[in-house]
């Protein structure tokens, strides 16, 4: 599948977005990371409704629905994020939403889903196979199907993440985000570089799922044949078209990260920023602690994707 230039999103697309987010979306603040340099900041999306930010994609894509489409329902695959997100999103508007997520999932995601009102559908344990049941459940219920990420309008509401940081930080140097399917890392980009050309864009992905790194290799989209890391959410055995289309524009390199990486950059939030991530929300800090990527002069910002882990996914992811 080949992706062209006009499929890409432009700064119209996500400042489109942004006006659709505004007083729905948490505009989330930098926040300084000393622990880390002296100009290294944090973006902390476990601050977001929903507790990650996958809110601003899912409401931007609900928003333009058809209200016949609205009122037939939404459904969304997922690892647990853009379930909540979805679930929320539906709510605030009015629709009735059922998510699939996997039969591992933890206890903070699924509850997280059903106290927004979601019903809750359990399908194996890959993207194919929540892929597959939500499939289903669309030509059955004649509910909209929610895409995880590859998708223009998730890409373009996750890029608001970027629009912020460049609003926020107008000489912003680096800018690390996290890799699942790649609708954040893909909007996160395409707002960071359409705005600053010169700024560098880095994904991170855990060493188990190197999905992108994987793509980049070839030059194609590639499924793997398995995933496992800590980092749930970031588990994708394949970098959506869309998405890579877009990282092959905008970002500037992937590194990977090992689990015990973000085990220790989940308790350097913990202590040191006194915020609570998600391995998935860590990861970019993880790669900074592991010197993962050379920080260069002006300043670099971390994107946390989340934090959606409960009390006993805490302690015991971390020991």
């Amino acid at each position: 599948m080949t992706t062209t230039a006009s499929e890409l999103i432009t700064v119209a697309d996500v400042d489109a977005a942004a006006r659709t987010l505004r007083g729905v979306a948490v505009r989330t603040p930098l926040l300084p990371a000393g622990f880390l340099g002296d100009n290294v900041w944090l973006k902390p999306e476990m601050l977001q409704r929903g507790g990650a930010f996958k809110l601003r994609g899912a409401y931007n894509f609900l928003s333009h629905l058809d209200p016949a489409a609205r009122a037939r329902g939404v459904v969304a695959p997922s690892s647990g994020n853009h379930a909540q997100a979805v679930a929320l999103a539906a709510k605030l508007l009015g629709a009735r939403a059922i998510v699939v997520m996997p039969t591992t999932v933890t206890a903070a995601k699924r509850s997280g889903a059903e106290r927004l009102g979601a019903r809750v559908e359990l399908a194996g344990t890959t993207t194919a196979d929540r892929m597959a049941r939500a499939v289903e459940i669309a030509r059955d219920e004649g509910a909209t199907l929610v895409p995880p990420y590859d998708d223009p309008l998730i890409i373009a509401g996750q890029g608001t993440v970027g629009l912020e940081i460049v609003q926020d930080l107008p000489d912003v140097a680096t800018v690390l985000v996290p890799v699942g399917g790649g609708g954040l890392s893909a909007g996160v980009a395409a707002a960071v570089k359409l705005h600053r050309p010169h700024a560098r864009v880095i994904g991170v992905e855990p060493s188990g799922a190197p999905k992108l790194s994987r793509a980049r290799q070839v030059g194609t989209p590639v499924k793997l044949d398995k995933t496992a890391s800590i980092a749930d959410g970031l588990l994708a055995v394949e970098i959506g078209h869309l998405t890579f289309a877009h990282h092959q524009r905008y970002i500037d390199d992937v590194v990977l990260v090992e689990d015990a990486a973000m085990r220790r950059a989940m308790r350097a939030l913990l202590d040191r920023a006194k915020l609570v991530a998600e391995p998935s929300g860590a990861i970019t800090v993880a790669a900074v602690m592991e010197r993962r990527v050379e920080l260069v002069d002006g300043p670099t910002v971390l994107v946390l994707s989340g934090g959606n882990i409960e009390w006993e996914g805490l302690s015991s992811t971390m020991g």
